[in-house]
């Protein structure tokens, strides 16, 4: 079988292609498949002839093919992605008029298991590959020519999976994305999303080229966290603050806490008001998501009054957003990513 030339590194192209061809040679494959992101390898035309049928014979670029587009009423359009073994996995292009936003994926399902979350009802098929994850941001970004110069790209993986549970595959993605060889997006344009895997939080704060982080919070108390995020029994809500306080921030970066509001569980004045406590001297700042339904999920939206309301009293000690949901109507809205007809 073609071995997938997406996700490799310039040192593990140099290997592909041998001792035989000069080290530019690598960077040239590189370059045409991160930077210029050719369609094809016979299209690699500074390579010679023989060299580029050599690659067409023994390899692929390992590009997802796609199985269905969706299109949102409000300009979000919801890709199912066929991965090389038949699964299919999701991703999110969210444009606005400043910037654009694609939602991928790390995992084909998720292993979690929290209570408002329909890719939880899915379970975990397996973890994704560095060309995956590469992959869905070059496939998406071509659709829709959201790479041309000027552009404004941010990638957020909050799409199916828990990114820290896939972190080597993770960080290689975000090299080549990052690389100004390779992709060339900024690190302040990418930010990985955890429910909090304590000790790949301290791993991922080792990387010298890294996401930014985002921690799921959603609770205000350890026992309601634990009831809707049962793997948090393993990672207590003191110690994750801990590691939250310990991580290495760069000059420009603020830590992020994703907060999901649950109708009459966890939005009430009281439970703002200790999200504000518990975030007390953490340099960060706080998003909201007011849930975004969908079947199988035993929780309610809260109204839009008691949101403003939960902002209203964090906003007083530090910079709190209420994330507008995007494609709920495709079922691409955080939380909904489930493979669902729509």
């Amino acid at each position: 079988m073609p071995q997938a030339l997406l996700g490799m590194e310039l040192s593990e192209i140099r290997q592909v292609l041998g001792a035989r061809e000069p080290e530019f040679r690598a960077r040239q494959v590189y370059e045409a498949l991160y930077h210029t992101q050719v369609h094809d390898l016979i299209q690699i035309t500074t390579l010679p002839g023989k060299l580029r049928q050599q690659l067409v014979s023994e390899h692929t670029i390992g590009l997802p093919e796609l199985d269905r587009r969706y299109q949102s009423n409000d300009g979000t359009r919801r890709y199912l992605l066929r991965l090389e073994d038949g699964r299919t996995v999701e991703t999110v292009w969210m444009p606005e008029d400043t910037r654009d936003t694609l939602c991928i994926s790390s995992q084909v399902g998720c292993p979690v298991d929290c209570k408002f979350c329909m890719t939880a009802l899915m379970g975990l098929e397996r973890s994704l590959t560095a060309g995956e994850i590469v992959g869905q941001v070059l496939f998406v970004a071509r659709d829709n020519g959201l790479l041309e110069p000027g552009s404004r790209l941010n990638i957020v993986m909050m799409g199916m999976g828990e990114p820290l549970l896939n972190l080597p595959n993770v960080v290689k993605a975000t090299r080549i994305l990052v690389d100004s060889r390779g992709v060339g997006l900024s690190e302040k344009r990418i930010t990985l999303s955890t429910v909090g895997i304590i000790p790949k939080i301290e791993e991922l704060g080792r990387e010298p080229v890294r996401p930014k982080l985002a921690v799921s919070l959603n609770a205000s108390t350890e026992e309601m966290r634990q009831e809707l995020m049962p793997i948090t029994r393993k990672y207590h809500l003191k110690d994750l603050l801990d590691a939250c306080r310990a991580f290495p921030l760069r000059t420009w970066e603020k830590l992020t806490f994703e907060y999901v509001l649950l109708r009459g569980v966890n939005d009430t004045d009281a439970d703002a008001r200790r999200v504000v406590k518990l975030l007390a001297h953490l340099n960060c700042k706080v998003n909201l998501i007011a849930l975004n339904p969908g079947p199988g999920i035993p929780y309610e939206t809260p109204d839009p009054e008691r949101v403003h309301a939960f902002q209203a009293i964090v906003k007083r000690s530090m910079p709190c957003f209420i994330r507008k949901p995007r494609g709920l109507d495709i079922f691409a809205a955080c939380g909904q990513l489930k493979r669902n007809e729509g």
